[in-house]
């Protein structure tokens, strides 16, 4: 089982959604990818708490919860170490064409993720941080900003990028979060700024944290702040906790901290996975 569309598996070849759904015209619909630990995921019901939250947002329906929860585990199954991805679309407002909303849950293979991060800053002026934007923390389809700044980083040989605001405040990375450790605490741009409620972010600093005793600081933080660090660390569903030891042409240390933060981050993973 590798795709399933409104609870039915549809074999791959065949797998897709009309023409006419605005989930593809105009990127109208919102989504989540949970990791899957040998068939079992983590952190489910957070993951689908967001999703309700960008969905309602959105005006988009949300199937049942419960078979919701079912979908995404039997393809968790199928999919063993793998992630999850799970779609809502909008449908389609075509009056001479009917289009359905549709609930997308498929498994996708993990790719290979650096030990290291090098990340390149580049202002992001379409992020809610910059205006008055009413969609903070939705979690849409429309990704194609986010994903051609990791595009131009890569060409410029760095690994993905670092999102600002045009003052220079740092934000996130255009599929994780970030943070960094100084003066013996960890740091981390505030969620007031509109980045999106990361789950790992929230592991990390309400559980991982705690349990090496450090002190947690959200805030609105200048790049420099950042490039100050003793340590830097990205952080989400895939990559998990992973250093960053470069921000544009800046070297940042990894120290300690960060690997001591992956490995109580793991931890609590394993407790829950198995």
């Amino acid at each position: 089982m590798r795709v399933l569309i409104d609870g039915i598996e549809v074999p791959e070849a065949e797998a897709g959604i009309s023409v006419f759904d605005w989930g593809l015209l105009r990127g109208f619909g919102c989504f989540e990818v949970v990791r899957a630990y040998h068939g079992v995921l983590f952190r489910l019901g957070a993951h689908l708490d967001r999703l309700a939250g960008s969905a309602a947002v959105l005006g988009i329906q949300v199937p049942p919860r419960p078979a919701l929860e079912g979908w995404a585990r039997a393809v968790a199954r199928a999919g063993g170490d793998c992630q999850v991805r799970i779609l809502l679309t909008g449908g389609g407002r075509d009056p001479l064409v009917g289009a359905a909303a549709r609930a997308v849950v498929l498994w996708e293979p993990l790719l290979p993720a650096p030990d290291v991060l090098r990340l390149l800053p580049l202002e992001a002026p379409w992020h809610p941080a910059t205006d008055r934007s009413p969609f903070y923390a939705v979690k849409w389809l429309s990704y194609a900003a986010n994903m051609a700044s990791g595009d131009r980083a890569r060409a410029r040989g760095y690994d993905d990028a670092l999102l600002i605001t045009p003052g220079g405040l740092v934000l996130e990375g255009p599929t994780f979060s970030v943070a960094w450790v100084t003066g013996g605490h960890l740091e981390t741009p505030a969620l007031g700024l509109g980045i999106l409620p990361s789950i790992t972010r929230a592991v990390l600093l309400g559980e991982a944290a705690p349990r090496l005793g450090l002190s947690v600081v959200e805030g609105v933080f200048p790049l420099s702040r950042m490039l100050e660090a003793d340590e830097a660390l990205a952080l989400s569903t895939v990559k998990e906790v992973t250093p960053v030891v470069a921000v544009g042409e800046h070297a940042v240390s990894r120290g300690p901290t960060s690997g001591a933060l992956a490995a109580a981050f793991r931890e609590i993973v394993i407790a829950e996975t198995g």
